[in-house]
């Protein structure tokens, strides 16, 4: 019996399936054996909740460590990305024409002052930028890319890491992501939420001016706080 019993632990010890052990567990009727059973329930829940802390508290010091370095356009990828200085300066002053400026311009019709379409495009990287290092987030426009509310929460995170656990959040609560982004946007940065969650419900895909509209107003608030650096044009 002892054999038997010492066998059956080293059975149940080698075990790493929770759905399988619960199972056994509901079918169990010796009680030394539940006893085990749920002895290596235990274990098995105490290895998961440290390794999910451990992979959490890893993921959490790489951001913090991207978020101290402060270089916005300093992530390197295989495409090569706009400078951030340009979307910095055509979010929040007019572009200021030189002479030397003025020239080139007339001489080439396609050096001009930066239109709407470029700052679309210099915002929509620097969201890519800023949010590269979280999974879950793939940035390709300002439609269907934020339609879960996770790249919101992956932006704002970036820049207020210690307001929520990001890595806890679920893609499928589409409601939930909304309203943490921009609660956690409006209080940490002044951001007004001008994006109504009830509507985003009921789109597939959001509406990109609106979008795009949101971002900017959120980057307008980073810079009025100090925490997006304008470079002065020398």
């Amino acid at each position: 019996m002892e054999a038997v019993a010492s066998s059956s632990s080293q059975d149940i010890a080698a075990i790493q399936d929770e759905d399988i052990l619960n199972k056994m567990l509901d079918k169990a009727v010796d009680f030394e054996e539940r006893r085990m059973l749920r002895a290596a329930l235990r274990e098995l829940l105490k290895k998961k909740r440290e390794k999910r802390e451990k992979e959490r508290g890893s993921r959490q010091e790489d951001l913090r460590q991207l978020n101290q370095r402060g270089a916005v356009g300093s992530s390197t990828s295989q495409q090569p990305k706009p400078k951030v200085s340009p979307i910095q300066m055509s979010f929040n002053c007019p572009p200021n024409k030189t002479a030397s400026s003025a020239d080139s311009s007339a001489k080439s019709p396609t050096a001009t002052a930066p239109n709407t379409k470029n700052v679309k495009q210099m915002l929509l990287d620097w969201c890519r930028a800023k949010t590269e290092p979280y999974e879950g987030v793939n940035i390709k426009n300002f439609s269907s890319s934020w339609s879960d509310g996770i790249a919101f929460c992956a932006l704002v995170h970036r820049f207020f890491p210690d307001s929520f656990e990001y890595f806890t959040l679920d893609p499928t609560k589409r409601r939930d992501n909304f309203e943490l982004a921009f609660t956690t946007a409006e209080k940490m940065a002044g951001c007004p939420p001008l994006l109504d969650v009830e509507d985003l419900l009921h789109m597939a895909e959001p509406d990109w001016k609106c979008v795009y509209t949101y971002i900017q107003e959120f980057y307008r608030c980073l810079v009025e706080k100090g925490l997006v650096k304008i470079k002065k044009r020398p």
